[in-house]
């Protein structure tokens, strides 16, 4: 019945975003992940991608919640020990751990830290599916951390994919952008899916806020917003089982560059041409994409009107952009996140109701609209 690995959860692994605290002791990490296939064994990666230290796992546990009850722990092993060690920019993989899943249960994976850790690979997201967990303290075995020494996150270190051994029929769709992929319509996706009963695909979400396509920043003040897409796209679109891609991503290209006198860090000369962002996606994303013989899904860019770096001429920039985006032969099929969520009498921004307020990222109710838009065009053409 079960037959081959495949991603059933994963984040892409940036830059934390730089504190004055940069490093962690005595601490418990906990991540439940939604599991979208049946299987009955799981194995476990975990990246320090960005880091510049060796990162000591002290000990990982996983336990099985199905209804709000949980299994009892099992113990995660690295090449046979109970700790593990991710050198700096290197990934490992834990040994198979067998427990039997179902679709729809949650994998809570709890791993500890007793010596000083760099914080450093970690990577922002939002959505209804993704919450994080921390504690001060060693409670990885722990059914339930204890309130008075726990706090809620949105910060995800070091775990890079969760992968199941599940049914042959199954595979996985690769969600790949910035801030609007890192943020909610990935999770809402999984749960259309869910309400579809369409059991055979999970979704690997590989975005970072901020980060860009031509560009990265060197300075600590930004570096939170990710390596440019040179540095990242080979090595977040892969996973166990993935066919297909969806690539969302360009807009920090066109709104990030004011100018040296509003923000030395932004000058005006990073400012690109629709043809920069169209050879750059061609280039780095769709060489490497069509090499994995993956089908590859364009998404356009949102409206951004009124956002607080919007003028006159990003605006053509990026409607150029979209233009190719939705009529380019080297994709598969157009996600037309842009003609879903703007305004049908104004086209540079957002229609009522689907602008979170700061007129660049989506409401819920437009993420909720992006994952519908992607459903729509994976699943029903």
């Amino acid at each position: 019945m079960f037959s081959k690995w495949v991603a059933f959860w994963g984040n892409a692994i940036s830059i934390s975003d730089r504190q004055i605290s940069t490093y962690a002791k005595d601490l418990t990490l906990r991540y439940p992940l939604y599991v979208p296939f049946d299987g009955n064994k799981v194995r476990l990666h975990f990246s320090n991608f960005t880091g510049t230290e060796n990162v000591k796992i002290t000990s990982c546990f996983v336990m099985r919640e199905s209804e709000g009850n949980f299994s009892n722990p099992h113990q995660v092993l690295f090449n046979g020990s109970e700790s593990g060690k991710i050198p700096p920019t290197k990934e490992i993989i834990t040994d198979d751990i067998s427990i039997d899943l179902k679709r729809g249960d949650t994998l809570t994976v709890s791993i500890y830290f007793a010596d000083y850790t760099e914080m450093r690979a970690g990577t922002l997201v939002t959505g209804p599916l993704s919450k994080a967990f921390f504690a001060y303290g060693n409670f990885a075995k722990e059914k339930e951390l204890p309130q008075n020494l726990s706090r809620e996150t949105n910060w995800f270190y070091f775990l890079n994919t969760a992968d199941i051994f599940t049914e042959g029929k199954n595979h996985a769709l690769i969600c790949y952008g910035d801030s609007i992929t890192a943020h909610e319509w990935p999770d809402w996706l999984k749960l259309k899916l869910e309400k579809e009963n369409v059991t055979d695909i999970s979704v690997i979400r590989r975005a970072v806020c901020g980060t860009r396509i031509l560009r990265d920043y060197e300075c600590i003040t930004y570096q939170a917003y990710g390596l440019k897409g040179e540095k990242r796209f080979d090595y977040e679109a892969q996973a166990a089982g993935a066919d297909s891609i969806i690539i969302q991503h360009g807009i920090n290209d066109i709104i990030h560059p004011v100018g040296t006198e509003v923000n030395k860090f932004r000058p005006m000369s990073d400012m690109p041409a629709s043809a920069d962002l169209i050879n750059g996606v061609k280039s780095l994303y769709l060489k490497i994409a069509k090499e994995r013989g993956y089908k590859i899904y364009s998404g356009t860019l949102l409206p951004i009107f009124g956002w607080r770096t919007y003028a006159d001429f990003r605006e053509p920039v990026k409607n150029e952009y979209n233009e190719w985006l939705r009529t380019s032969s080297e994709f598969d099929a157009c996600v037309d996140f842009d003609k879903a969520l703007r305004d049908k009498d104004d086209m540079r921004k957002f229609a009522d109701g689907f602008d979170s307020g700061d007129h660049l990222h989506p409401s819920s109710a437009g993420y909720q609209k992006m994952a519908d838009t992607a459903f729509e065009v994976i699943y029903k053409t």
